[in-house]
Order: structure tokens, then sequence, then C-alpha cells
């Protein structure tokens, strides 16, 4: 199953690093942050990818084209060229880098990239949200519920102290902590080929119309995700995510596949409208 990555946004609340790279190049701990959500993907077994870049596409097509040669060592014959390749990491991934237009919206960078998904079901997210998301369950779930479009729902991360109020008085004061049930899109798609027909041209983010006529025919489930998830959109994100990364293994990638039980819970199917934007 392929998976599409949105890369092509301007990441405009990180301008002191998006006025010369894409927002997916972003680094967090020395990575550009769409290496970590692929990673999510590749370390469960799905390694196919499509990249849809946009603004600065150029950065992100020399990024893909170098890399086999960043992620090893090499020794070049200076006079002709010739280069001895010492590998010291497998990357054995597929990438497709495709430029979608600089300011072509989410639904459109899709629907551009029809011919590069063919008729098989695909996922989709963003390049800028990680969370440790079981993607084999998520496939699961979508192939289970029988609709046409799967979306994570998520908690948001905690940003604000709560307070609880009777009248003007404050009855329970808590700092940033996650108390009532909110669920937002969190990317981490599962889509039928069909989902392309919901779609209109470039103009158009998938995370309005299309998404709400999928809602409306009853063809839109929701995987809800309780687990760690952040999205990557200022530069106090990009720190936070680094910091967990220094500290230890990064919360966002699930431990390395072991052999599958003989029982697998299938999770329980959700239908939702989820609004809003990773």
């Amino acid at each position: 199953m392929k998976t599409v990555l949105l890369a092509g946004g301007l990441g405009s609340r990180l301008a002191e690093e998006t006025v010369r790279i894409p927002k997916p190049m972003v680094e967090v701990a020395g990575r550009p942050i769409i290496l970590h959500v692929m990673d999510i993907y590749a370390r469960q077994g799905f390694t196919d990818f499509v990249v849809a870049c946009g603004y600065k596409s150029m950065v992100m097509k020399k990024f893909f084209h170098d890399l086999h040669f960043m992620a090893n060592d090499f020794t070049i014959h200076v006079d002709n060229g010739a280069i001895a390749l010492k590998q010291n990491r497998s990357i054995d991934w597929d990438v497709s880098v495709v430029d979608t237009g600089e300011l072509t919206m989410t639904g459109g960078r899709l629907l551009r990239l029809r011919e590069w998904i063919g008729d098989e079901p695909f996922m989709v997210t963003y390049s800028d949200g990680v969370g440790d998301i079981d993607i084999n369950e998520l496939v699961r779930f979508h192939r289970e519920h029988g609709g046409l479009a799967t979306v994570t729902a998520v908690q948001p991360p905690a940003r604000f102290g709560n307070l609880e109020l009777e009248g003007d008085r404050v009855s329970e004061f808590t700092e940033k902590v996650q108390k009532h049930e909110t669920w937002i899109n969190g990317g981490f798609f599962v889509f039928e080929p069909q989902v392309l027909d919901y779609l209109t041209g470039d103009a158009e983010p998938l995370e309005q119309a299309p998404l709400a006529r999928l809602a409306a025919d009853g063809e839109l489930y929701a995987y809800r995700h309780t687990g760690f998830w952040h999205p990557m959109d200022t530069v106090r994100d990009r720190d936070h995510l680094s910091d967990l990364c220094a500290a230890g293994n990064a919360p966002w990638l699930v431990p390395e596949p072991v052999p599958a039980p003989h029982t697998i819970p299938v999770t329980p199917k959700i239908s939702a409208q989820i609004s809003g934007h990773a």
C-alpha cells in the first residue's frame, strides 16, 4: 500500500526556517521531520512513499536524490568521479517525489497524484506530525468498517491551564491537563481510490469540502488514537520534539515488529466527522 506524504505547504509559522527550506525539511534532532514521519510507516512494513511537494520542491527532490549517499560513507576518486560506497544503513524504501504545484491545496495535491496512486487503497498523512500510530491496526480498522475513508482522530496536546468556574469563582485550577474529550484531525488517513472523485481541483483543501462530503455520505470513519501524537507547527514544537529525542527513544516510534499473536483484537467501528488540520 502506498503512503502519500503531503509536503508542499509554506510553513509560515516556522518562517525563520522555511524562508530557505520547505517545512518538511526542518530538522528534529538533526534529521528532517519528514524522515521521522516516514520511519513510523517503514518500521511497520510500509515503505512505498509518494512525496507531494510544492514550495521549494527542488530542495526536496535534491534531498531524496542524495539520501543514499548521505546515509552512508563513500570514497570518491576526484579525477574521474568514481565512487565506492560503504553502506552503513539500509534504507529499503521506494520514494516518488512529485511536484504538485507551489500554491496547490492539499486536496489538489492528492488529485494531481491520481496516476501515481493507481486503483488501490492508499494512505495519506502530513509531513509535520508524528505519533505512535499502529499502522497495521489502522489499516485493519479501515478494511473492517467498509467505508471509503478513515481519519486518525487524536487529542491535541494540552497547551494551557484549565479553569473550572462556578459563577465568577474558580472552583478548580489545573495546569495543562487534558481533561475533556476533544478529538481533532491527526492525519494518518486511509483512503479508497474513490475518494479522489470527491476532489475538484487545485484550490480545494482536503480538510474542508471533501471530508465534509465524505462524512455526509456516511463514508468517513475515525480511528481513535489515544497514544502519543504531536504536530510541528512552531519553533516551540520543533524544540520540544528534539528534546524528546535527546531524552531517549523518540516516543512516536512503535517497537520493532514482532511475530503477530494468533488473535488480534479489532478496533471498534467509530463513525465521526472530524474537522481541523494537523
